[in-house]
C-alpha cells in the first residue's frame, strides 16, 4: 500500500468512526472575537505601519524589503494609497540621502496632529549610512517636511534597524520621541530624541529586556517561525526591541522585543536624564509579565495597553488590574503588524502576512493579496503628550 493510499484510508476510517448523527462541518471550530472592518486593501508592496491624523487622514508606509516599493510613505485616499508628501520625495538618491525618504518602517501622527515618518536607512536589512536613519517632521495643513532628525553613527549604529517611535511633546523646549531599534544583526535598544536641539542618544544598549528571547519559538498558522534559506538550515528570528508604547501620563515608556512574550517599560524621566548611567536608567525598568508574541503596542487615554499577538491572529488589551484580554481574534488577521488608535474611536492594525514572506519559507514567497487594512471600535482615544 502506498503512502497516498494509506493516508486515505484514514480519513475515510476517521469519517466512518463519526457517530451518523454527526458531520464533520458540526465539530468545534475555532471562535472569532470581537468584530472588525475593513478600511482598505493593498495590491502592491506589503504595509506595516499605519497612523490616523486628527481630521481622519489615513497613512501607511512601505519599507524596503523585498517588495517593489515606488514610494515608501503614502495617504490613503479613496482606498488607494498616494505618495506622500509626494513622489519626489520617496526617492532617495541613496543609503546616505538626507533629504529624501529611503525605507520608512513606521509613520506616526503625535498628539500636536503631525505626522513623522521612521526611515530606517536601511534597504533590505542591510547597514545603514551616516545621514540615511532620520525622523522626518510633515505639517499636514502644508504638507510639507518641517523637520528632520538625523541620527549619528554612535546612535543609530550601521547594525540598526530603527522601528517604531512615541512622543511626549510637554517635556523640553519642544518635547522628545522615543524609537526602538530591532536589529537583528546588532544591539538593540532605546533611541531617545530631542525634538528642539536634535540631538539623540541611547539607552537601555542590548540590556536583556530588549533582546529576542532566545528560548522562544513562535508559531503561527501552526508552524514554527524561523529564518529557512533555500537548501539552508533554520535559524531562529532573532530581532529585538520592536513595539513601543506610551503611558497615558508620559511616566513610562512600554516596549516589547519582536521575538518574546513579556511586556516591559522604563521611566520616561531616566531616559531624558542625561546625569544617569545606562544601569541607572535600566534600575526603572519594570516587567510587567506575560503577553504573548507581538509586533505592535499602542496606549490609549484611558490608561490601557494594545499588544499585537501574530500567533493567535488577535489584538490584546490590558485591564485595569494589568492582565491582557482578547479585543479582537479572528482568521483574516493574518501577522497583525502595526496599531494606531484614533480619535474616531477606533483601533486601526495593519495585517501584512510577515511570516507568509520568502525569508521564512526557504524562499517561496507566500503571501496572498491583497494585504489587509482594519479597525475596531473601542471606548477611547489617543494619548494626548502636548502642551
Amino acid at each position: 500500500m502506498t503512502r497516498a493510499h494509506a493516508t486515505t484510508l484514514a480519513c475515510v476510517l476517521a469519517m466512518a468512526a463519526l457517530p451518523a448523527s454527526v458531520r464533520s462541518d458540526d465539530l468545534a471550530k475555532d471562535r472569532p472575537a470581537g468584530e472588525i472592518e475593513v478600511v482598505a486593501t493593498f495590491d502592491g508592496p506589503m504595509p506595516t505601519g499605519v497612523t490616523v491624523s486628527h481630521s481622519g487622514r489615513v497613512f501607511i508606509c512601505y519599507p524596503k524589503w523585498g517588495d517593489k516599493v515606488d514610494f515608501t510613505v503614502a495617504e490613503v485616499k479613496g482606498g488607494k494609497p498616494v505618495a506622500y508628501p509626494d513622489m519626489a520625495t520617496n526617492q532617495a538618491e541613496g543609503p546616505g540621502d538626507g533629504n529624501r525618504l529611503i525605507s520608512v518602517q513606521s509613520v506616526v501622527v503625535d498628539p500636536s496632529d503631525r505626522l513623522w515618518a521612521v526611515d530606517t536607512g536601511s534597504v533590505l536589512f542591510g547597514p545603514t549610512s551616516p545621514g540615511g536613519p532620520k525622523l522626518v517632521g510633515f505639517d499636514l495643513a502644508s504638507n510639507r517636511a518641517f523637520a528632520t532628525i538625523h541620527f549619528p553613527p554612535d546612535v543609530v549604529l550601521p547594525t540598526s534597524y530603527i522601528n517604531d517611535v512615541r512622543f511626549d511633546l510637554r517635556r523640553g523646549g519642544a518635547g522628545y520621541a522615543f524609537l526602538t531599534d530591532s536589529s537583528d544583526k546588532g544591539p538593540n535598544g532605546i533611541i531617545v530624541a530631542d525634538l528642539a536641539s536634535g540631538r539623540s542618544w541611547r539607552r537601555l544598549n542590548d540590556h536583556p529586556t530588549t533582546k529576542a528571547d532566545p528560548g522562544m519559538l513562535a508559531l503561527v498558522e501552526g508552524r514554527p517561525v524561523m529564518e529557512r534559506p533555500p537548501g539552508g538550515m533554520p535559524k531562529p528570528v532573532t530581532m529585538g526591541s520592536d513595539g513601543i508604547a506610551i503611558a497615558h501620563d508620559g511616566s513610562r515608556l512600554y516596549y516589547c522585543p519582536l521575538v518574546g512574550r513579556r511586556l516591559y517599560s522604563v521611566a520616561i524621566d531616566a531616559l531624558i536624564d542625561p546625569r544617569l548611567s545606562d544601569s541607572q536608567v535600566a534600575a526603572t525598568v519594570l516587567d510587567h509579565g506575560e503577553k504573548g508574541p507581538s509586533d505592535g503596542l499602542e496606549s490609549d487615554d484611558r490608561g490601557r495597553i494594545y499588544a499585537t499577538n501574530y500567533e493567535h491572529n488577535a489584538v490584546l488589551r490590558s485591564g485595569a488590574d494589568g492582565r491582557f484580554e482578547t479585543l479582537v481574534h479572528d482568521p483574516r488577521v493574518l501577522w497583525p503588524d502595526t496599531l494606531s488608535v484614533a480619535r474616531d474611536g477606533h483601533l486601526y492594525f495593519t495585517a501584512n502576512q510577515l511570516h507568509r514572506q520568502a525569508r521564512y519559507q526557504e524562499g517561496k514567497d507566500l503571501r496572498q493579496k491583497p494585504y489587509v487594512l482594519f479597525r475596531t471600535r473601542i471606548d477611547a482615544g489617543p494619548v494626548r503628550l502636548a502642551r
